[in-house]
């Protein structure tokens, strides 16, 4: 096969094959396990940003101010999003989305919103690395792509976890992280034809993904949890948001070997 060839077909499955492994253990997961998975899903997406996403960012940069002042901006830029959808579905002082809501009620969807943005970004990302990695050699990408697929099942499946915890259905939350999931094939594409171009971008990219990922985590999910206050529930939820962590942080070094 040729270069672009391998790019188009590891990118398409690579994003599918990560959708539907977390699939299938979100969408079988039962009803009450939804606030264990969001706890999860914090540990995850922050472990992410910064086990993952941003230390790639500085990385690859050689101005790590920009970066940092790029997941800066970022979060406020999240922020105005979530507040015009917000300002979207709610055009009075009193509406139900102002108020906050208890443990167990949906967001009226703008958690799920902002985590398909971040989640777009970072398959695009993944997309640029594969891309990259098959133009230097056939094999580092086919390995590559691997790790990426491994890289991501953790994380999909904190995203199921806070589209469902959102007010998605399970359908319309499957077909919303396999969309999003395209956006791999378009970053391998892209990356393939314009690598060079794209390259300077990937670092201004990551950190705005970070700043997604960030804002979900902090702004949207963690005050959620404060609201069950039973000493149970709060170690249930720390060892949650550790194993989290944990997931992404094992991956990592099982693919950094």
């Amino acid at each position: 096969m040729s270069i672009l060839a391998w790019i188009v077909t590891t990118s398409l499955l690579g994003g599918i094959l990560s959708v539907l492994a977390a699939a299938l253990f979100v969408l079988t997961a039962r009803a009450q396990y939804l606030g264990g998975l969001v706890s999860f899903a914090i540990g995850a997406l922050l472990a992410a940003v910064f086990l993952d996403i941003l230390p790639e960012a500085i990385k690859l940069t050689t101005n790590v101010s920009a970066v940092s002042a790029t997941v800066l901006l970022g979060i406020l830029l999240f922020f105005t999003l979530e507040k015009v959808l917000i300002w979207r579905h709610c055009h009075h002082e009193h509406c139900e989305a102002h108020e906050p809501h208890e443990h167990g009620e949906h967001d009226h969807g703008r958690s799920g919103a902002m985590v398909i943005v971040g989640d777009t970004f970072h398959n695009f990302i993944d997309g640029i690395i594969i891309a990259a990695s098959f133009m230097v050699d056939v094999h580092l990408g086919i390995v590559t792509s691997l790790a990426i697929i491994a890289h991501e099942i953790p994380q999909e499946v904190g995203d199921f976890a806070v589209l469902l915890h959102s007010g998605y259905t399970k359908k319309r939350a499957f077909q919303l992280n396999l969309i999003s999931s395209f956006a791999t094939l378009v970053g391998g594409v892209l990356g393939y034809v314009a690598l060079q171009d794209m390259q300077s971008l990937v670092p201004t990219l990551l950190a705005l993904a970070a700043a997604s990922l960030i804002y979900i985590a902090v702004a949207d999910l963690i005050p959620g949890l404060h609201k069950r206050t039973h000493i149970r529930d709060t170690v249930q939820q720390v060892l949650l948001i550790a194993a989290g962590i944990a997931t992404v942080a094992m991956a990592n070094y099982l693919i950094e070997g």
